[in-house]
């Protein structure tokens, strides 16, 4: 005879769950933003416009997953990739700068 233990099992919530998309968010967010007023004021969009719409969808994704334990890895590879997503055009232009400099 087997019995059923009718206990509500404890919820696995991450208390701290909000501190990598808010770190995140803190530096990318800025740099979006200025590479949207940037390339807004140019002609149009154009293919980088998808990059950064894809950044910022990426960023919001972070910010929505559910506040489980079993989730921390996937919003910890979100917000890390739409900080990559954001930051390496500034990278490969200061990059582009100093090259050209020396």
């Amino acid at each position: 005879m087997t019995t059923q233990n009718a206990a509500p099992q404890p919820r696995a919530d991450h208390l701290t769950w909000w501190r990598i998309p808010l770190v995140a968010s803190a530096l990318g967010l800025p740099v979006l933003a200025l590479e949207y007023s940037a390339i807004r004021a140019q002609a149009g969009m154009g293919q980088y416009g998808a990059v950064l719409y894809w950044a910022l969808a990426l960023f919001a994704v972070a910010w929505v997953l559910p506040h489980r334990r079993s989730f921390r890895t996937f919003r910890i590879l979100t917000a890390v990739a739409a900080l990559v997503i954001t930051l390496l055009p500034v990278t490969l232009l200061l990059l582009l700068g100093v090259m050209l400099a020396g």
